[in-house]
């Protein structure tokens, strides 16, 4: 099967609504942010049915009767005998899930990293039809640009809270006042707590249209977009829609790989001839790749079979962690974090691995943000034709280290492009402080 397989269509249920696992709070018009301002509220009644521009404020609480089932159902895991190899071809390795199943479900705590998602301001609004939660924290910096963020799968906003700080106060992480943002993060339709899409037709590119109503609605007339994964898709399509007022994107998962090479990586064949060294290492790297995401296949064909996880915490946990690196193994990040307790410079820790996994498991979004692999129909790594301004950084561990000669060709306004020495495929988390150095480099010539 080739990786183009990931594109067919097939017919799916509808997903469900919105389930808000938070206790309802005060709603909350929110006057739109003029520069140099800052955001005030005001309390108003309960949004009316035909107003689909209020912001209410938003804040998560679990009722703990949700907390024990979960740990009843980790608990009660059936588990299937252990993998038949020393390696971890067959997937994810059963005394790899059974210790962080063990962890779930004895010593974790849920509530602090749901301190850490009531810690940053958070809303919800209708756009399109359908509620989009998100993030807004507003910097104290004078002429500080916006930004929306964007996160991938199987993510969700808990990827990006490390980075909100040093954007939002550089002056803290040894940039200057000149540096910072107003950072906005939404949670994609499916995901998290915003609203599930209750019939196709919510993919990166309608996603982009929704995400220039959000900064529009929120008072931004320029701004700039980010995004990795699932994410990068997002900002390359608002790339190609140009809305009003997006001065660039950055992307830490670019889309450069030329025709010629795109087409003969999904006819499984050899490399075009010419390339340089670099190129033939991302082609190589590419070929790599699309051996390696049967999950994306069966996400893009049969998103509504895995009824699995959405029954199963600790199926959900495997699906999650199921991603390979060159040598089959889990991706180095999740693995290395699964072992690491805390960390002084950032970098993933098993808790933050399990506050994505329960965020999950909690709003019951497995089945519902799978389904945008269904969604999108469009090619993945090749170029898509944007001609705004656009800025590049390449990280170690991603799919592909996109050469810079594809790279330059992908995207004619290139404004910024570096490669760093660490960090991978889930960046923000894995390295919050280069990350967030890097979008200072990536947008600092349109201060």
């Amino acid at each position: 099967m080739t990786f183009a397989a990931m594109q067919r269509r097939v017919t799916t249920a509808s997903a469900l609504g919105l389930f808000l696992i938070a206790s309802p709070c005060e709603a909350q018009t929110i006057t739109p942010a003029t520069k140099n301002s800052t955001m005030t509220s005001t309390s108003a009644p309960p949004r009316a049915a035909t107003d689909d521009t209020a912001i209410r404020a938003f804040r998560s609480r679990v009722p703990n009767a949700e907390l024990v089932e979960l740990r009843r159902r980790i608990m009660a895991t059936r588990w299937p005998e252990k993998e038949t190899v020393a390696d971890h071809s067959q997937g994810v390795p059963l005394a790899m899930v059974r210790e962080l199943a063990r962890y779930w479900a004895t010593d974790y705590d849920w509530r602090k990293g749901e301190a850490k998602l009531n810690a940053v301001p958070q809303f919800v609004t209708t756009i399109d039809g359908l509620d989009i939660h998100f993030i807004h924290a507003r910097s104290k910096h004078a002429n500080a640009l916006p930004l929306i963020v964007t996160h991938g799968w199987p993510g969700s906003i808990i990827e990006q809270l490390k980075i909100i700080d040093p954007l939002t106060n550089p002056t803290a992480y040894g940039g200057s006042a000149s540096d910072a943002f107003h950072v906005v993060i939404p949670s994609m339709p499916g995901y998290g707590f915003s609203g599930k899409p209750t019939s196709p037709g919510w993919g990166p590119e309608r996603m982009g249209r929704a995400w220039a109503e959000l900064m529009q609605r929120l008072g931004y007339p320029r701004y700039v977009a980010q995004g990795g994964d699932w994410g990068a898709f997002v900002v390359d399509q608002m790339g190609l829609q140009a809305p009003a007022g997006l001065l660039a994107i950055h992307t830490n998962m670019p889309a450069t790989v030329p025709a010629d090479v795109d087409k003969a990586l999904l006819a499984g064949g050899p490399a075009p001839s010419g390339l340089s060294g670099e190129e033939q290492l991302a082609y190589r790297q590419l070929e790599r790749t699309f051996k390696q995401v049967d999950y994306a296949r069966l996400m893009a064909s049969r998103p509504q079979t895995l009824y699995g996880i959405a029954d199963s915490p600790v199926g959900l946990a495997a699906w999650l962690l199921d991603h390979n690196d060159a040598d089959g193994q889990p991706a180095a990040a999740v693995a290395s974090a699964l072992s690491r307790t805390t960390s002084a410079t950032g970098e993933l820790t098993r808790d933050e691995i399990l506050d994505n996994i329960t965020l999950y498991w909690l709003t019951n979004t497995g089945v519902s943000a799978s389904r945008l692999y269904w969604e999108y129909k469009g090619g993945f790594f090749n170029a898509k034709g944007v001609s705004i301004p656009v800025a590049v950084t390449v990280f170690p561990g991603e799919q592909y280290e996109a050469p810079r000669s594809w790279t330059e060709r992908a995207y004619p306004k290139l404004i910024y492009y570096n490669k760093v020495d660490k960090g991978g495929h889930f960046a923000a988390w894995e390295q919050p402080h280069l990350f967030a150095a890097e979008v200072r480099e990536a947008f600092r010539s349109l201060r």
